[in-house]
């Protein structure tokens, strides 16, 4: 019954709204993905000399990193080129170019919606501004409980699911023991609350994402002369073109899009909840530092790891076997043995971040919920290590199905409410044009030009602060202006 509910949702419905509504928001904005790719750069130098007690951008942006890199960089990929070809590829790199710019605006709302709580820190994401954006707190509540369900649940049950079999497949451990070992180690991460997940995410991400990037692209490297070749090969799939694979231009773009959606989570509302704890001077700002992170994530990692297991040798159309294995087994058949541990080992990595990003997600929507409700978060908290251990022994198929019904449930709600917000989201970034335009090097949000919006002051104070102008990004009268 999941199977067939997942076939209609996530084969149908996800591929209108992801696709769809990605490229309108692509259109209306003048490809704010293309026009800002660069300028994400000087983001995150201001943010690296940020001395605030709040999360930087690129802390944010690490933690973010955290969530996207995980399970389906690696196990995600394997099944899409498995049930849909490398014609999949392809459809993967359509859904993050489109992804990108709802990554963006949900990420900037994200920003521009955020609450200060009763210890200094922010808080936001789509059931905040679906509340005070929208004035529907029950849609709002409707959200946080997809997110919760979605995230600290169903994806984590997944991603305990690949990395325990990974050990198993390498190692022989056994899939019980591992999945209660990680269900502890991550226990006494949890306790720590936001701050030590950064700090983890900070240290294991960029060293996870390097070393990963790393070995598959010396793969890519001793296979050099056939890449030109395969990423052919990737395009012609997409659309029927190559006869090996012509049957499969049906299952290349479902799966495309499905395991697209869940490597790089653009317009599923995780990302905003994020971005919000980010201490920046302008919420479009942060927009374009997550939209980067989109690309990052399917253009380059999910990428390496395509061409990894196409140009191995080990894939043949009508491949049968999990996307783990094939992805283990086409590094092997390339440097070895020790190519099957350095998945597992690699894995490991990736899914422990994803999943402390993951929970964090749902206690965030769970105190939009209730509030500051201690024995609700230790329930939660709980919960979420069960459902770690059940995804660890669980059938991958009912893992995967659950988890792609709850996603596109999610998208749907949020994709809906961005729609609706849209209009809100290209005075913001007008706004941050505008003051580009104008030579101002690290624009200022001013939350005096925008009465009519319902944001937390604490959050964004009506004068600006003049950090941006005494560092003397403006010409001195727009300066002035601006304090």
């Amino acid at each position: 019954m999941l199977e067939v509910i997942n076939d209609f949702l996530s084969g149908k419905v996800l591929i209108a709204l992801i696709v769809g509504l990605g490229g309108y928001f692509t259109i209306r904005s003048r490809f704010v993905q293309f026009r800002h790719f660069f300028h994400m750069f000087a983001v995150f130098r201001d943010s690296l000399k940020s001395s605030t007690d709040q999360l930087s951008s690129f802390q944010a942006l690490m933690l973010s990193l955290a969530g996207r890199v995980g399970a389906g960089n690696i196990a995600g990929v394997g099944i899409a080129v498995t049930l849909g070809g490398p014609g999949a590829v392809f459809w993967m790199w359509v859904t993050a170019l489109v992804g990108m710019s709802s990554s963006f605006f949900e990420c900037s709302l994200g920003q521009l919606y955020k609450r200060c709580d009763s210890e200094g820190q922010y808080r936001g994401g789509p059931s905040y501004y679906i509340q005070h954006g929208l004035q529907k707190r029950w849609l709002g509540m409707i959200m946080a409980f997809l997110l919760l369900i979605t995230f600290g649940f169903a994806f984590n049950g997944l991603q305990a699911h690949a990395v325990t079999h990974s050990l198993n497949n390498a190692f022989g451990f056994d899939t019980t023991y591992t999945g209660l070992g990680l269900a502890v180690l991550l226990g006494l991460v949890f306790i720590g609350g936001i701050k030590r997940i950064a700090k983890v995410a900070d240290l294991l991400v960029p060293v996870k994402t390097l070393a990963y990037i790393g070995v598959t692209l010396y793969v890519i490297v001793l296979q050099f002369e056939h890449v030109p070749g395969m990423l052919a090969t990737i395009v012609k799939s997409a659309f029927g073109l190559d006869q090996a694979f012509g049957g499969l231009i049906g299952s290349a773009i479902v799966m495309g899009v499905k395991r697209g959606v869940f490597a790089n989570e653009a317009g599923l509302g995780s990302a905003p909840n994020v971005a919000a704890v980010a201490s920046v001077e302008h919420p479009a700002a942060q927009g374009v530092v997550q939209a980067f992170s989109v690309f990052l994530d399917t253009f380059v990692i999910c990428t390496c790891t395509a061409l990894l297991i196409l140009l191995s040798g080990f894939y043949t159309p009508g491949f049968e076997g999990d996307g783990i294995a094939l992805t283990q087994n086409s590094l092997a058949a390339v440097v070895g043995d020790w190519g099957r541990v350095f998945i597992s080992v690699a894995l490991s990595l990736f899914v422990f971040t994803s999943i402390l990003y993951n929970y964090y997600l749902g206690e965030n929507n769970l105190r939009f919920m209730l509030g500051e409700n201690r024995k609700a978060l230790m329930a939660y908290r709980t919960l979420v290590l069960a459902l770690i251990f059940w995804g660890a022994i669980e059938n991958l198929g009912t893992v995967f199905a659950f988890a792609d019904i709850t996603m596109t449930l999610l998208a749907f709600v949020n994709l809906i409410a961005l729609f609706l917000l849209f209009k809100v989201g290209m005075r913001i970034l007008r706004d941050y044009d505008d003051q580009r335009a104008a030579g101002i090097k690290v624009p200022v949000f001013d939350s005096s030009k925008f009465p009519d919006l319902d944001l937390d002051r604490k959050a964004w104070p009506a004068t600006p602060s003049a950090s941006a102008a005494d560092a003397g990004n403006a010409p001195a009268s727009l300066a002035a202006a601006q304090r």
